[in-house]
């Protein structure tokens, strides 16, 4: 029995633009545009989830999506540096950004490190596997990036190493072991509807 997964990365925000840390922040107008071109065929699916976060639940909203609001598909709790400009961080905690971006244990900002995070989506992957489909879940780079590093017995200094755009589209599969089957780039003529 065979669990097909698909992650979609929530359009852009200002955050995102601007290489800041996000907080609750809604889409941004490009993000708007480029949602309205996403090909909705592409996640088709017998369960749908969604982060909390506004601009997910957005993301699923305008995709016409009914999706199961899922904690478990929170961004990185980014603590005092949530909203905060990357720039903006590496001038006033130049130390601790360096570490948490060295060590996966790390949280300096007082938030969630990287290997909690891995456990968290770990855990929500290892929950979808009991029942057999297709799961779509609007969430964000963090997320997808966690769970691509379970999927492939990744360490987790790995989790760095990934590039996650909005709207790119990930897909797992799961029977017997979860592997990664597929990714695009979040542009809408990368992305095509096949499991």
């Amino acid at each position: 029995m065979t669990t097909r997964l698909k992650l979609l990365c929530h359009a852009s925000t200002a955050a995102v633009r601007t290489f800041a840390f996000p907080a609750d922040e809604p889409l941004d107008a490009q993000g708007q545009q480029r949602l309205a071109a996403f090909p909705k065929q592409a996640l088709l699916g017998d369960r749908c989830f969604t982060s909390p976060a506004l601009r997910a639940t957005q993301t699923a909203e305008t995709l016409e999506l009914v999706a199961t609001v899922e904690p478990a598909l929170r961004d990185c709790d980014y603590g005092r540096w949530a909203g905060r400009g990357f720039e903006d961080v590496q001038a006033q905690d130049p130390r601790g950004l360096a570490k948490w971006l060295r060590d996966p244990d790390a949280a300096p900002h007082g938030g969630e490190t990287v290997v909690a995070l891995i456990a968290r989506v770990s855990a929500w992957l290892d929950a979808q596997k009991a029942t057999p489909g297709a799961v779509v879940a609007i969430t964000h780079a963090s997320v997808i990036r966690a769970a691509i590093v379970y999927a492939l017995d990744a360490e987790p200094r790995s989790f760095w190493h990934i590039n996650v755009a909005p709207l790119s589209l990930i897909r797992l599969s799961h029977h017997g072991r979860w592997t990664l089957a597929s990714m695009s780039s979040g542009k809408a003529d990368a992305i095509d509807d096949e499991d």
